[in-house]
């Protein structure tokens, strides 16, 4: 693994993975110039924005797992980075539904926010993520301190399942919920494999107590 940690080391990898992380944007803002969006080009780009945000979402959970079973480290600098575009993701959803939706009329949104419960999770969802970007910057580590940054990145656990459940619901309403199922087990996969080590973790502690406790 020494080469792909020297490929992921090189300076134009983070460039490179900046690229192509903005290619579905890109990819989106050339479909509605060219007017190329199908016959709803608003919900189009709804729920394509809103895709992208849970498929980045599940590239941040997947970056740790891989990094330690590959034994390769250097995917972590592209951690911080992907957690961005998780949240530029999100923004631009948000914007698209309270341009295209609501004509950026506040008082009918929040209405909208209220009444209806997916759009409500989805809104928390993206409250929560807020403070993740805010402090997605060395400044804010040490301010913060290591111990409570990492605690307040954890809320990623509980966005993971907003998400998740906003998807359903939106999904409920045409009664195709077969992406939602596949989105349900890459997270249940990528959360499972973080309780596994945790639980080795707790367990190997407890080794050395026991054994000492016997002799």
């Amino acid at each position: 693994m020494k080469t792909v940690n020297a490929v992921l080391l090189h300076p134009a990898a983070k460039p490179l993975v900046f690229v192509l992380a903005l290619l579905p944007f890109a990819w989106l803002f050339y479909g509605a110039l060219t007017n190329n969006l199908g016959a709803n080009p608003a919900e189009h780009l709804i729920r394509a924005t809103g895709d992208w945000t849970l498929r980045f979402l599940c590239i941040v959970l997947a970056v740790t797992p891989l990094r330690v079973i590959s034994s390769t480290p250097a995917l972590a600098r592209f951690r911080r980075m992907l957690g961005l575009f998780v949240y530029f993701y999100v923004l631009v959803h948000l914007l698209s539904y309270s341009w295209f939706d609501m004509g950026f009329d506040l008082a009918d949104i929040l209405k909208d926010i209220i009444k209806r419960p997916f759009i409500l999770v989805g809104f928390s969802a993206f409250l929560l993520l807020t403070p993740l970007a805010a402090t997605s910057f060395n400044a804010a580590i040490r301010k913060l301190g290591a111990k409570r940054w990492q605690m307040l990145h954890k809320l990623v656990y509980l966005i993971a399942g907003l998400g998740l459940l906003h998807f359903f619901w939106m999904r409920s309403g045409k009664n195709d919920f077969a992406e939602v199922f596949v989105y349900a087990g890459i997270i249940a996969v990528l959360l499972g494999w973080r309780l596994w080590q945790h639980w080795g973790r707790r367990q190997s502690r407890a080794v050395p107590q026991n054994t000492a406790t016997l002799q």
